[in-house]
């Protein structure tokens, strides 16, 4: 029915897959060459495997699967469906990665995503569907240096570099690595007055940059006095391989 919950939801996702950059098309009228990334929808799997609500096909390989589910589902229960799909399509189709890496659940109103690149990998909760180049990227990445995706790398860091810690930035530098590796996408970290919290995070940030290849760190404060004690402390900071008086070259990621 048009009116459907299920149509609704479609509806939705149609108009959010172009402000990320899609092409939304029919698979009666597919055209690889109207953008760099063709969300077709409908797609028929091989036999067995059903049809994807939509194919993410970029620079004419298929990358990934959206699942529509009505507003209001559950959408950690259909994981199971999106990774079918995934590992469906037909023969003929080209794709450089089998299952197709990428994979959301989405009601139009909220929308879950799974890395199938990550180890143990696990959806989670994103506030818009990916631009096409962003999981171009990611492949390639891969493809060139498996388990290169932060998750992974984050799990075989070296060891911290204690030298200069206090044994509470220890524990929580420690600890906030073991939670990102373990793919949990948030973590509080909550420390007294006086053990220069700013100090742990610039340490861990650089972690993250230099072992884990984050490409960007957002840190936000709720005072311009805040953020002015922030820029000075990163500014201040050195690494254990940095010597000398010029500021850290990883600060200008952050």
């Amino acid at each position: 029915m048009p009116d459907s919950p299920e149509a609704r939801a479609r509806k939705n996702i149609d108009q959010l897959l172009p402000a990320a950059g899609w092409v939304v098309q029919s698979r009666d009228e597919v055209n690889s060459a109207a953008g760099h990334g063709i969300a077709i929808r409908e797609f028929p799997m091989k036999p067995g495997f059903g049809e994807a609500d939509y194919l993410l096909y970029v620079d004419g390989q298929a990358l990934g699967v959206v699942e529509a589910k009505k507003e209001g589902s559950t959408l950690t229960g259909f994981e199971g469906q999106t990774s079918k799909y995934s590992e469906g399509p037909p023969d003929s189709l080209p794709a450089p990665r089998r299952p197709l890496p990428f994979g959301y659940q989405s009601t139009g109103i909220e929308t879950r995503f799974t890395d199938l690149l990550e180890p143990d990998a696990a959806s989670r909760n994103v506030f818009s569907f990916h631009r096409p180049e962003a999981l171009a990227d990611w492949l390639r990445d891969e493809l060139a240096e498996p388990n290169y995706t932060v998750k992974s790398r984050i799990r075989q860091a070296p060891a911290l570099a204690e030298k200069g810690l206090r044994p509470a930035q220890i524990k929580a530098i420690k600890n906030l690595e073991l939670s990102l590796g373990q793919g949990k996408p948030r973590a509080l970290i909550q420390m007294a007055s006086g053990v220069v919290k700013i100090f742990t995070a610039c340490n861990f940030i650089y972690r993250l940059i230099k072992y884990a290849g984050a490409r960007r760190v957002l840190f936000l404060v709720d005072r311009s006095n805040l953020g002015r004690q922030t820029l000075k402390e990163f500014q201040n900071s050195r690494t254990p391989e940095e010597q000398g008086p010029s500021g850290p070259e990883w600060l200008e990621r952050v």
